[in-house]
C-alpha cells in the first residue's frame, strides 16, 4: 500500500499561498529536504491551479538536473472539474474524487505539493498520511491556510524535525490517528 504526503512551504502562521516570500531563505539544507519528496514518490497528486501553474513553469524551467527530470517525467493525477484537456504526463482523476484516489494511494506513493483545496478534501477524506512542511519564519497575516475548517481530527506524530541556521524548520508529522468528528 502506498501513502499520500503533503509537502508544503508553509509561514509561521499557517499560510501557504504563493510561497514567493520563501526565496530569501533557500538554501542546500532545504534542498536536501525537498529532493528526496519527488524521488520516493511515484506521482504527483495535484490541484488544478497548482498543476496549470507548475505545467506552465517546470518544462522550461532554467533549473537543470536531476530533480528537473523527474518532475517533468513522473506521472501527474489532477483533481479538476473544469480543466478536460491535460498536458504534461497529467490525468483528470474521474469519478467519485475519494474513492479514485484512495486506489491511486492503494497502489502508489503519491506527493501533493501547493494544492490547499486538495489538501482540505485529502483531510476531510482521512487520505492524508504524512506532512512534510517547511516552516518559514515569517507572520504574512492572510492568504490560503494549510489547516482550514474542515470537519476531521487527526493525531500527527513528529517524526523528525529540524531548525535551521535562517530560522526555517524542517517538519516530518506522520498521521498515527485520524477521524471524521
Amino acid at each position: 500500500m502506498g501513502k499520500i504526503v503533503v509537502a508544503e512551504f508553509i509561514s509561521a502562521d499557517g499560510i501557504i499561498e504563493n510561497p514567493a516570500w520563501t526565496a530569501p531563505y533557500w538554501n542546500d539544507q532545504i534542498g536536501d529536504f525537498k529532493n528526496p519528496e519527488i524521488f520516493d514518490a511515484d506521482a504527483l497528486l495535484l490541484g488544478r491551479t497548482t498543476y496549470e501553474g507548475f505545467a506552465a513553469a517546470w518544462p522550461e524551467h532554467p533549473e537543470v538536473g536531476e530533480y528537473k527530470d523527474r518532475i517533468n517525467a513522473m506521472p501527474k493525477y489532477v483533481a479538476t472539474t473544469t480543466a478536460t484537456e491535460l498536458e504534461w504526463n497529467a490525468t483528470r482523476i474521474e469519478g467519485d474524487l475519494a474513492e479514485a484516489i484512495g486506489k491511486l494511494r492503494a497502489e502508489q506513493d503519491l506527493v501533493v505539493f501547493g494544492s490547499g483545496t486538495l489538501v482540505d478534501f485529502l483531510r476531510a477524506n482521512n487520505l492524508v498520511d504524512e506532512y512534510r512542511l517547511v516552516v518559514y519564519p515569517v507572520h504574512l497575516g492572510k492568504g490560503l491556510r494549510l489547516f482550514n475548517d474542515v470537519d476531521t481530527q487527526a493525531t500527527l506524530e513528529l517524526t523528525s524535525s529540524e531548525t535551521l541556521d535562517n530560522g526555517v524548520q524542517l517538519n516530518v508529522l506522520t498521521v498515527t490517528a485520524a477521524e471524521l468528528a
